[in-house]
């Protein structure tokens, strides 16, 4: 199992979440060798399914779930961090919307 882990170090890597310089140098995010990895991983379980033991199927299992998880939130922060301020700025006063039954009018019901 020394392969995926060495395979989820490096795309835990790829998308920034560890970095092994100063604090102040962290690297960007590679989000196409991020997806390969994960994918390889996949690959890797799809590969070995009923030949691996319990912790190994646990680690391979959890590993790719975190991974997932982790590549979508990374993505959407460089998404958000790409967009022109001004879009950003619109997306921050959204906020959420609320659907009240009188339609938002703010008329009290009793």
């Amino acid at each position: 199992m020394f392969l995926v882990e060495s395979i989820l170090m490096q795309a835990q890597m790829q998308l920034g979440l560890l970095h092994l310089g100063e604090e102040n140098q962290q690297a960007e995010p590679n989000l196409p060798m991020a997806r390969h990895s994960i994918d390889l991983l996949a690959m890797l379980q799809e590969k070995t399914r009923g030949n691996l033991g319990v912790e190994e199927q646990r680690l391979l299992e959890n590993g790719l779930t975190e991974l997932r998880f982790r590549y979508v939130q990374v993505a959407d922060e460089v998404k958000r961090k790409n967009q022109p301020k001004a879009e950003r700025k619109q997306e921050e006063d959204k906020g959420p919307i609320i659907i009240t039954a009188d339609g938002g009018k703010g008329s009290k019901t009793e």
